[in-house]
């Protein structure tokens, strides 16, 4: 039973965990769109740490198997992350902390990128109602979509 709850980087073991699980998330989406140069791919837990976000955990018997963070405003939230172990991927971890974020949005503005070849991100996204803004290449041959959903 996949239990969600908040949490923070700051906590000890659980921030040095919660960076193994994006390394290695980000790791299978670097694979997906054939490029490594995704920010979070290459982040310190000093710099995990540093980011100013909100976090939701999702547990599997005890074990961190996925997180999402994200900043808000007054208007908006910006999903900034979100990560699943690989061993539990396809599980419905990633849907399940997406929508406890939606449920949070208060009719706010739901605003997320991600890699523009990475399809399983895509279809989630889409598959919860978020509506295609744009695709943009951040940096030269690294492209991003990026998705809005009002609650």
């Amino acid at each position: 039973m996949v239990i969600i709850k908040t949490v923070s980087p700051h906590d000890d073991p659980l921030g040095g965990q919660l960076l193994a699980v994006q390394k290695a998330a980000y790791a299978v989406e670097a694979e997906l769109i054939g490029d490594d140069r995704i920010p979070p791919l290459h982040e310190s837990l000093t710099e995990l740490r540093a980011r100013d976000l909100l976090w939701l955990a999702a547990f599997d018997g005890g074990e961190l198997s996925g997180a999402v963070a994200w900043a808000e405003s007054s208007d908006e939230l910006d999903i900034d992350r979100l990560v699943v172990a690989p061993s539990m991927a396809r599980r419905g971890i990633g849907r399940a902390l997406v929508e406890e974020v939606l449920a949070r949005a208060g009719g706010r503005r739901v605003v997320v990128s991600t890699g523009r070849d990475n399809v399983p991100a895509r279809r989630l996204y889409e598959g919860l109602g978020f509506t295609l803004l744009g695709e943009t290449e951040v940096i030269p041959k690294l492209w991003i979509a990026g998705y809005a959903l009002v609650s």
